[in-house]
């Protein structure tokens, strides 16, 4: 049976804690990143948040964009722009997936 790779990197598994040492960033800081809806972590049912591989990555590029003087609102904007351009190639690679009959 094959080990899908890829899905490692958003498993959301670590707690804040982790997260803070991982980035350098401090709890209150990454939840306020969570606050402007630049990060989503999972809640555990006692609430507990759980971050992922793919979480550290985007707060690694946060930290660095804020370093650079970019607002959160511009991160967020731009953030915004890469989903719908990603979803949009999902789409178009489905579509042309299904036209040609070809799997990934």
């Amino acid at each position: 049976m094959p080990v899908d790779k890829s899905s490692y990197k958003d498993k959301k598994v670590m707690s804040i804690g982790i997260i803070s040492e991982l980035t350098g960033l401090s709890e209150r800081k990454i939840r306020y990143y969570e606050e402007r809806k630049l990060i989503f972590p999972e809640r555990t049912g006692k609430g507990t948040r759980k971050y992922s591989f793919s979480d550290v990555e985007r707060l690694m590029e946060i930290a660095d964009q804020i370093e650079d003087g970019v607002q959160t609102f511009e991160i967020k904007k731009e953030l915004t722009k890469r989903q719908i351009r990603d979803e949009r190639n999902k789409m178009i690679r489905g579509q042309i997936n299904a036209q040609f009959n070809m799997r990934n």
